[in-house]
């Protein structure tokens, strides 16, 4: 197996107290700055910064918003890329709309987005490459046309970028809170429609794998309920999230107490549920779906908006209720 490569950046008098990303974005050329926010969010950025008194290097935690010093010793691990083609496959895939610069995809659940260690193949990404004639490369070489994501277990739809233009407007929207997305979830409980959940969300202490709001370094979250439908022991209900982050809706909705149904890794998986909702151990996956997204066209600038029907393993549950 390859060995991981180390980038060593000393930070210059003219980068004293600049944002640790815009640094890296400088000096790493080669690295997108998606990239470099993914490095720094994994833990493979460190910071050695010479105590005032001993002289001796500390290191002190990399986040993408860091203010660095001059004179900083930056390390950048870039760990090794699992060997990967990115080679066109001929996965089912339903495309909603598509034209010059964008594609709508309602992704079915199971489908990893992109390429990762254990995913090399068999992702959105490889059947976007046999459906669709050209992608956006402004993500990085082994996420074509990805703007954003959705968890392997969520079904629903997508935005996919066919140029760098067209990623570039639509990855500044996403940033800048400017896209309306709405999912569909069944939860434990009788939620409350209205309720808004403002918590910041970050890696889990104890658990690597999981996100929660109780991390060392958390960023802003919410999630709002706009309807709750309740079904004797469980409620269907209609969430808007103003932000994006990993599991946001699931943490979110679990911590509330309100779990979303057959969700596992937080807790919406019951061994013995009452009688009438047996029907929801089938379950394979979180219930879950991503119904509509709206955003401003990015060559035209009008409001644009899409929805995916809900999947037929979702609807099968809720046709049983």
């Amino acid at each position: 197996m390859a060995a991981p490569e180390n980038r060593r950046v000393t930070v210059a008098e003219r980068d004293d107290d600049a944002r640790l990303d815009q640094v890296l974005a400088r000096e790493l050329k080669d690295l997108s700055r998606s990239q470099l926010q993914r490095l720094i969010h994994d833990g493979h950025v460190r910071i050695a910064r010479a105590a005032p008194k001993s002289g001796a290097a500390e290191i002190v935690p990399a986040k993408a918003g860091y203010r660095v010093m001059a004179a900083d010793q930056i390390t950048v691990v870039i760990p090794p890329r699992e060997a990967t083609t990115l080679a066109a496959e001929n996965l089912p895939i339903d495309v909603i709309y598509q034209d010059a610069d964008l594609a709508i995809i309602n992704k079915p659940a199971g489908l990893v987005v992109h390429p990762a260690v254990g995913h090399g193949r068999g992702t959105l990404v490889n059947a976007l490459l046999h459906h669709l004639k050209g992608l956006s490369s402004a993500g990085g070489s082994d996420r074509p046309g990805i703007v954003h994501r959705l968890d392997k277990g969520t079904s629903g739809v997508m935005v996919v970028a066919k140029n760098d233009a067209a990623h570039r407007a639509l990855a500044k929207q996403f940033h800048d809170r400017l896209v309306t997305k709405e999912y569909v979830a069944l939860v434990w409980g009788v939620a409350k429609a209205g309720t808004t959940l403002d918590k910041a969300i970050g890696r889990d202490p104890r658990h690597r794998m999981k996100m929660s709001t109780r991390g060392r370094h958390t960023r802003a979250a919410s999630t709002t309920i706009v309807s709750s439908t309740p079904f004797r022991g469980v409620s269907l209900v209609t969430v808007r999230i103003g932000t994006g982050r990993t599991h946001q809706i699931r943490v979110h909705l679990s911590e509330s107490g309100h779990a979303v149904v057959g969700d596992e890794t937080y807790g919406g998986v019951k061994k013995h549920p009452p009688a009438h909702l047996k029907i929801l151990s089938t379950l394979e996956r979180p219930f879950l779906h991503a119904r509509a997204i709206s955003f401003a066209h990015p060559r035209t600038g009008k409001t644009v908006s899409f929805e995916a029907p809900l999947a037929p393993d979702l609807q099968q549950i809720l046709d049983q209720l």
